[in-house]
């Protein structure tokens, strides 16, 4: 039985009418372009095949009553009187609720019954999915229409400032407006973006190390006050203004550890752009190469990598069928993700399981994803 089959069941077992509507909204994976998004740069992700879905139906008065599957927890919450009380699930509606509100869009209230897929806690992007579909729930009450970049920053606004995450904006971009079998060429600056095809024959296989990231604030703040030096050095707004060019012909001025940080994020803009223009070519081999390009900058210039992440990357490159590997996420841990020969995606798979156990004594999680729309309002009974 799919999700929401299940989820329109269950919401039939809770209040006892079937839903009206159904929503929605996709986990990502970053295929090239890691930790540019706040350097004003350039990013590559894809919009994957799990999800967060929400089946709802209108109330009269203005209060939202839902129910977690996963967490088979209750929630409910005034929409005139949002306030905090706790963490968990239940903020992340509250936060886009108050966001939404913020923004000027009139909500009407509802109850629901939400689900998700995307596994928590690999770096795949289930809180940006969560934000999206309550946007879109939101959205399709009331009738406004579904602006993707608009409701980008507006999730971005919930998380940064209601729930208290400090993310970036790529994740919920992703989510917002996702293109089935493409990923997303976006600018963090402008937020513009354009569709481009993943390679024919080719998915996409995350490979999740089952470490799990630590020191990562921490870290996040030392990078990101190193390249904010290094633009400074530069006189410009941000590194994604500097060249590979204008960067050589400067750096000796830089302190040594500014200068590697500076290179990475400068160098991986332009592998972001070039995997772009291989990917509308058909070129698989030209973006494998970019991301394993993309990997020994990771952990040589941004030191961001960790050995459970060097290992399964080597443990990928070791099966034919792999074009390229590379980390993903903020580093120290987490997943890293293979662009694979679709055929023999399976025995890569379990190449990459049993070598990477072989090694560490660590069983991985691998998930082999397509890549998916972004955040949608879909008809209940088509799932009955």
């Amino acid at each position: 039985m799919s999700l929401p089959h299940t989820l329109v069941h269950s919401f039939e077992d809770h209040f006892g009418l079937p839903p009206t509507h159904l929503v929605r909204a996709p986990g990502r994976v970053n295929l090239i372009g890691e930790h540019t998004d706040y350097n004003d740069g350039f990013v590559l992700p894809m919009a994957i095949d799990r999800a967060v879905w929400i089946a709802l139906r209108p109330l009269e008065e203005r209060r939202v009553s839902a129910y977690s599957l996963d967490f088979e927890q209750w929630t409910a919450f005034d929409l005139d009187d949002l306030r905090h009380t706790g963490a968990g699930w239940a903020e992340y509606l509250k936060g886009v609720a108050w966001s939404l509100t913020q923004a000027g869009y009139a909500l009407s209230g509802w109850q629901g019954v939400l689900s998700g897929d995307v596994p928590v806690g690999a770096g795949l992007s289930s809180s940006a999915a969560i934000e999206m579909a309550v946007a879109r729930a939101f959205s399709a009450l009331a009738g406004w229409p579904w602006e993707a970049t608009r409701m980008a920053r507006l999730g971005q606004r919930a998380e940064n400032e209601w729930v208290g995450v400090n993310c970036g904006i790529m994740d919920q971009t992703i989510s917002a407006a996702g293109v089935a079998g493409h990923a997303l060429l976006i600018d963090c600056r402008s937020l513009d973006r354009q569709a481009v095809p993943l390679p024919p024959q080719t998915v996409v296989v995350v490979l999740d190390t089952a470490t799990r990231r630590g020191l990562v604030d921490s870290a996040y703040n030392e990078r990101r006050a190193q390249c904010e030096a290094a633009a400074r050095f530069f006189e410009v707004p941000a590194l994604r203004d500097v060249s590979l060019e204008q960067f050589e012909a400067r750096a000796a001025g830089l302190d040594e550890v500014v200068r590697r940080r500076a290179r990475h994020v400068v160098a991986e803009n332009e592998r972001t752009l070039a995997a772009a223009q291989a990917m509308r070519q058909g070129d698989a081999l030209a973006l494998g190469k970019l991301m394993d390009a993309s990997h020994a900058s990771l952990c040589d210039d941004f030191e961001v990598s960790s050995p459970e992440l060097n290992i399964i990357v080597d443990c990928a490159r070791q099966h034919a069928a792999c074009y390229g590997a590379r980390m993903t996420g903020a580093g120290f841990g987490g997943c890293a993700i293979a662009l694979v020969q679709a055929e023999a995606a399976s025995s890569f798979a379990e190449h990459v399981a049993s070598t990477y156990r072989a090694a560490t004594r660590i069983a991985p999680q691998l998930y082999i994803f397509a890549a998916t729309d972004g955040a949608q309002e879909m008809r209940p009974e088509a799932q009955i």
